[in-house]
């Protein structure tokens, strides 16, 4: 699996969806002027755009392990911070940010609680934590494709196993890493498709598990993946309405988040 991938792949992939997600998880978190803001996995920058627009470049740190994706953020976003590096090793200081973002990025650390462990380091105290991530194991952008890719192969790993893509699950892990007052939401994206053929092609540029699932099978096997899809998939045109859970939290202590301190509100 990997997102060492051209920005532009990732925004025919999955930069439609991720564009409507980050006013409303910017709101969620209730950035605005006067805060600086850390955006921790940014991608192409689509949640650092909303955040500039907000709260200013000069205000706006980003992060991302991908070197191709940095480059995108700092050529789109001018006057900001980019630097290359995971969540579970952030390069700042304790308590430089008012709040800290991560887009459909949790799911993909390599420990989801060192992860948001740094970004609660990073942040001051009494400073927001806010993340959201696909509901795979439901009505996520992905879910005709991994149906279809179940009758290939039924023990394809199929991302409804990732940390905090079942309901609850986000905020169980900000719970554990200690935030307080966590607050859970639910996030909408919809993207209309014209054509069966426009649909696939996004899945055949190597983007993240799918993308890598699709490109390890061999030609006739694929063949076969893009059958079950057509088979699956709506008459175009056709709108995929994919559904995030979010949550946010609050630091408990300066520098970085306290065990055991947190209850999780719906």
């Amino acid at each position: 699996m990997t997102f060492d991938v051209a920005a532009d792949a990732y925004d025919r992939f999955m930069g439609r969806y991720s564009l409507q997600l980050s006013p409303q998880l910017a709101d969620f978190a209730g950035v605005g002027v006067g805060q600086r803001v850390l955006d921790v996995g940014c991608g192409p920058g689509a949640l650092t755009a909303e955040l500039v627009a907000r709260v200013g470049a000069g205000a706006v740190s980003a992060v991302d392990p991908s070197g191709p994706f940095v480059a995108a953020a700092r050529q789109r976003n001018p006057g900001i911070e980019v630097r290359q590096a995971s969540a579970e090793d952030l390069p700042f200081p304790s308590g430089t940010f008012d709040a800290a973002l991560a887009q459909l990025v949790v799911h993909f650390m390599r420990d989801p609680l060192r992860g948001l462990s740094e970004m609660a380091r990073v942040t001051r105290h009494g400073g927001v934590l806010a993340a959201c991530v696909w509901d795979h194991g439901g009505q996520g952008p992905l879910s005709l494709f991994w149906q279809a890719a179940r009758t290939v192969d039924p023990d394809v790993n199929d991302e409804s196993g990732l940390p905090g893509v079942r309901e609850g699950h986000l905020a169980e892990l900000f719970a554990t890493s200690g935030l307080r007052e966590i607050e859970q939401a639910v996030l909408w994206a919809s993207v209309e498709h014209l054509t069966f053929d426009a649909w696939w092609d996004t899945f055949t540029k190597g983007v993240g598990p799918a993308g890598s699932f699709l490109a390890s099978l061999a030609a006739d096997r694929q063949d076969e993946l893009r059958a079950a899809c057509r088979r699956m998939v709506p008459a175009a045109p056709f709108t995929v309405m994919a559904r995030a859970w979010a949550a946010r939290g609050l630091v408990s202590a300066a520098g970085g988040a306290r065990a055991g301190a947190a209850r999780v509100a719906t």
